[in-house]
């Protein structure tokens, strides 16, 4: 078997995997990301929409941006629509191809020193009193070892990595939002807005969405809450008939499909030698289901603190832990908010949806961000939203 020797060991290819993998290259440490699939960034399982807070982490190439949208369009059931829009967009100011842009990254993370290896898959994790010391690794050059003083599990929801080193909480299916997603073309939409709808028979404890990707074509997916998924309501079933209703000239020319953890971050993310980023430790907004800036943040802080551990010679747990509270102190209240906010909209009947949404009718919001609207209907609904005031504020 073969063996080989590093300082970190990243696992999983994605946002998270490869700004970690940057951050601690260029602090010096001798780092390899190893990436199960064929190529990174496929396959896609992402509705692509960022906010421009994405070029605090990479300056980004025209290319790899399909739209710059200013604003979003939220539908009640009813079809009341909200417009949101200025220079504050949370969730979706850039729509991007992935596959370019996590390939650039990855690509960052190689310039920086890293070693970068595709269809290299983790088949455990190496233990030795007490510490996780490495990975099992399946690659084309058969079974190795690879040792190193720290292991990062970027591998996403599923994270085996988590599994193995015993701190990856199982999820229920109520901790997870199901996912479907059509690349369509020949496509009649807003291009400079996104667009949401919510209710109970477009996708229960969940939305459908519209992101333009340009030339006449546009990411439409939807999501579910994994307990309102069944035989005959999937997401899938939802996708199909909220394109029945709405595009039904469209041409499909991708499918996706995909699973996010929306139950708020882990309690613990670390572990001796081992630290988890991004959607493994399951940092997502629980009410919108954005990731991608939380992973890149959580990982630029994972980096640093794992180049100093490193250089202090303690990779403990209790050393580790330096990366959870610097991540809860930067955006955990955002995603408590989050998840407190998803747990009481998704108590809401579409009568009670269709209701806020008309006490908004007719305004802009001049900040697309999930703070500025709880507040904004808080503030036009105070007696309506007491619960919800005293959940969040």
């Amino acid at each position: 078997m073969i063996e080989e020797r590093y300082d970190v060991v990243v696992v999983g290819g994605g946002p998270a995997g490869s700004v970690t993998a940057r951050t601690a290259a260029r602090q010096g440490l001798n780092v390899i990301l190893i990436e199960r699939n064929q190529a990174i960034g496929v396959p896609v399982r992402c509705a692509e929409g960022v906010s421009k807070g994405v070029e605090r982490f990479i300056r980004l190439d025209k290319r790899w941006i399909c739209a710059e949208v200013k604003g979003a369009n939220i539908y009640s059931p009813d079809g009341t629509k909200i417009t949101l829009g200025g220079d504050k967009m949370e969730e979706v100011g850039y729509v991007l191809d992935r596959k370019l842009f996590d390939k650039a990254l990855a690509s960052d993370a190689a310039d920086a020193g890293a070693e970068v290896r595709v269809k290299t898959e983790a088949k455990g994790v190496i233990s030795d009193s007490g510490y996780i010391k490495g990975v099992y690794a399946r690659s084309m050059n058969g079974y190795e070892r690879i040792y190193a003083d720290i292991v990062v599990g970027a591998d996403g929801v599923e994270s085996k990595i988590g599994r193995w080193a015993g701190i990856c909480s199982p999820l229920k299916p109520s901790d997870i939002c199901i996912c479907a997603e059509y690349m369509m073309c020949d496509i009649e939409i807003e291009h400079e807005y996104s667009e949401f709808f919510v209710g109970r028979e477009v996708a229960p404890k969940g939305y459908a969405w519209v992101f333009p990707k340009g030339e006449d074509c546009a990411n439409v997916g939807l999501g579910i809450s994994g307990d309102m998924s069944g035989d005959g309501h999937r997401a899938i079933d939802y996708l199909r008939a909220f394109i029945r209703d709405r595009f039904p000239t469209a041409g499909v020319l991708t499918e996706i499909y995909g699973a996010v953890p929306v139950c708020g971050p882990l309690a613990r993310s670390t572990a001796n030698g081992l630290i988890l980023v991004g959607d493994a430790a399951r940092q997502v907004n629980p009410l919108t289901g954005g990731g991608i800036l939380y992973a890149m943040q959580a990982a630029e802080i994972a980096g640093d603190v794992i180049a100093k551990a490193i250089q202090e010679g303690d990779t403990s747990a209790e050393r580790l832990r330096e990366y959870e509270s610097r991540c809860r102190s930067e955006f955990g209240k955002r995603l408590e908010t989050g998840l407190r906010a998803k747990e009481f909209f998704f108590s809401l009947s579409d009568e009670d949806l269709n209701m806020l949404a008309h006490s908004l009718e007719g305004i802009t919001l001049n900040e697309l961000s999930t703070g500025a609207l709880l507040l904004e209907l808080i503030k036009r609904n105070p007696g309506r939203l007491v619960g919800l005031a005293k959940l969040i504020l």
